[in-house]
């Protein structure tokens, strides 16, 4: 797997993150971009995603409906003690900058 995360107008590229499913890309996505914001010192920020899913798991708008969805969203409330997003947005994956930049980086 890998993902891209978008932060201060510069793409961050994170490669060989394993196999898994599509699921288990976005939750990496989500935790990269929360570990990105912290290590750039931000006291407050967003973090956006084009998964539905994920975004209402992380703001407790629905219940893991399985064992990897509930310890994904364990390992990322465990990251986010050390520094919490104001919010967690869901946008249109047309509109994810992070994923036309990785679109655009595989051609």
């Amino acid at each position: 797997m890998e993902v891209a995360v978008v932060a201060r107008g510069a793409a961050r590229f994170f490669d060989d993150l394993g196999t898994g499913t599509n699921t288990d890309a976005e939750w990496l996505a989500l935790q990269m971009a929360l570990q990105v914001a912290q290590s750039l010192g931000e006291a407050d920020f967003d973090l956006i995603g084009d998964s539905l899913e994920v975004v209402r798991l992380v703001n407790g708008a629905s219940r893991p409906g399985s064992d990897a969805a509930a310890a994904h969203l364990a390992r990322f409330e465990a990251a986010a003690a050390d520094g919490r997003p104001r919010r967690v947005r869901w946008i249109q994956r047309g509109q994810n900058l992070a994923g036309i930049a990785l679109a655009r980086r595989n051609g």
